[in-house]
Order: C-alpha cells, then structure tokens, then sequence
C-alpha cells in the first residue's frame, strides 16, 4: 500500500506538468486538445537527439550525475528539448489552430486535434522507428527505504519529483508576482476586456502554447527517465493528462497539479485490487465521478 501510494506520488508529479500546459490551453482557448499529450514525445526524442549531439561534441558531459542514470548531457538536453517542443506547440498553433479557429468553431478545433495527434505520432514513428529507446542502458538499483513494509524508491525518481515540484513553484511566483502573469490571469478570464486594457491577445497566446510546449518537454524527458520510450507516449497519456485536468478543473494551474496527484495515486492503488490490464480505465472513472459530482472540478468555475 504505501510503495503503491509513493510510486502514485512520483507518477503524478510527471501527470502534473502535462496537464499544466493543456489546462491553459483549454481555458484560454476553450477546446479540449488531444494533441497535447504529444508534445511529450516530441520532448522525449528530442532529448535523445541533444543527447547524443552534447555526448559526442562534449564527451566530458556523458559523466553521470551523482547516483542519478541522468548524465550532463542529458540534463542540458532537457533544457534545448524544451525549446524546441515549445518552437513546436507554437508552430502548430500557426499552422493549424489558429486557422481553423478563425473559419470555425470549437468543435472543430478538437477534430483537428486528433489529426494533430496522429500526425506527430506517425511522424515520430516515421523518424525514430517503433521500437522502445531508453536515455541510458545502465541498471539503475533502487534504494530500499523500508524492509516492513518493503519500500523501494529509485534516486531518479526522488530527483524527478523535486525538479517538478520546483518548476511549479517557478510557475506559481511568476503567474502570481509578474505582470506577464497578470497579463495571462486577465486574457484567461475576459479576453475581450484585457484587449480593451492593452494586453495583446496574439501575444499571450502564444505565450501559452510556448510554456505548455516546454512543461509538457519536460514531462515527457522525466517520464523517460523511469520508462521506455516510444511513438506511443502521447496515446498512453493523453487520458490520465486529461482526467488530471479535469479533477482540478479547467484554467485552474493549482487545480491541475493537484489533479495529477490524485490520478497518479488512484491509478497505484487501483493496481492492489485490479490487474494490470484494467489500470487504464481508472481515468476514465476518475472523469466519469467528477463530471457527475463537480463538472467544473475542485477548482475550476462555470464559464458562460
């Protein structure tokens, strides 16, 4: 029980900056995007690709970090893979969102997400082929913690909970202590206002799309780090990311963070009283309870 609920913890500290991003999107944009869950892939395989660039140019950074697997070149990975996901949600936005939610509606944004979702999948296929890759082949031990009851935690999973919990307080000073993230608050709630105070809503979309872009890179790189890596990542997450979103409640950054601890949790300890085949459908009863006791979750509010 408790190994199941510490694993759920660590899980959901990567569920967190993926529902991060795709909350802002779906309450500044008002569409439920599938694709988003595919921009973790995106930062995935673009951290083996820096990866192996900064190993070779650089051979003194293929040293590993203290008991971690992560190496020094891979940790600068995951800053340039931000980077280029974030480049990435913003060019997608350019090329198909934008366009379609100036002829269209809503509806048609999230038809177009799906085909969103498959083109980066296919692409990503395309590109790295369909096997599994890791960022290291080394055995990683874990570190028993506890011998009754057995607990057993690995030294990356402890430095990917940390790392996530402090990119969200980074997120937290600047939505709550800077005029961008007043800027953000304001364009979220009343667009039509904040453009009549000065805020220019191209902008801060697009700002958006750039910070769920590089949260969702490094979700993608830390769920990586304790997993396979494959074309199928987005299609594994996009439900638990979503039902993460949907318990916090849509727009709410506090509420998404949240709401991937309680899936992460809830997925682990189904797993005591469910086999393993069953565990994906805890997500979809996760979004089933809420949208039937609180459809705008536990910290989101009605929208006209």
């Amino acid at each position: 029980m408790i190994q199941n609920l510490i694993d759920g913890i660590l899980v959901g500290s990567t569920l967190s900056l993926g529902a991060i991003g795709l909350t802002m999107v779906m309450h500044l944009l008002r569409f439920a995007n599938f694709s988003h869950a595919e921009l973790l892939s995106i930062g995935a395989y673009s951290a083996i690709v820096f990866d192996a660039i900064f190993s070779t140019m650089l051979p003194f950074l293929a040293a590993k970090i203290g008991p971690l697997s992560m190496t020094w070149a891979l940790a600068l990975s995951v800053v340039a893979s931000m980077a280029i996901t974030a480049m990435s949600a913003l060019l997608i936005d350019r090329l198909v969102f934008r366009r379609v939610r100036e002829k269209g509606s809503e509806l048609s944004m999230v038809f177009a997400s799906f085909g969103v979702a498959m083109i980066i999948r296919n692409a990503v296929g395309l590109i790295f082929g369909l096997g599994t890759h890791h960022y290291t082949k080394d055995i990683v031990f874990a570190v028993v913690l506890s011998r009754d009851p057995m607990i057993l935690i690995k030294p990356d999973q402890v430095f990917t909970l940390a790392a996530a919990l402090a990119i969200m307080i980074v997120l937290h000073l600047v939505l709550s202590r800077t005029t961008i993230g007043y800027a953000l608050r304001a364009v979220a709630e009343n667009p039509a206002l904040a453009q009549v105070n000065g805020i220019r809503l191209s902008h801060m979309i697009a700002l958006v799309w750039l910070v769920g872009g590089g949260l969702a890179a490094v979700a993608g790189v830390f769920y990586g780090l304790s997993n396979q890596i494959s074309p199928m990542i987005g299609r594994d997450l996009v439900l638990p990311i979503f039902a993460a979103t949907i318990v916090g409640g849509i727009g709410s950054i506090y509420g998404a963070v949240l709401g991937g601890f309680i899936v992460g949790i809830a997925a682990n300890i189904a797993l005591l009283v469910l086999p393993s085949g069953f565990s994906p459908s805890v997500p979809f009863i996760i979004i089933l309870a809420v949208l039937l006791i609180r459809p705008n979750g536990l910290f989101g509010e009605a929208r006209t």
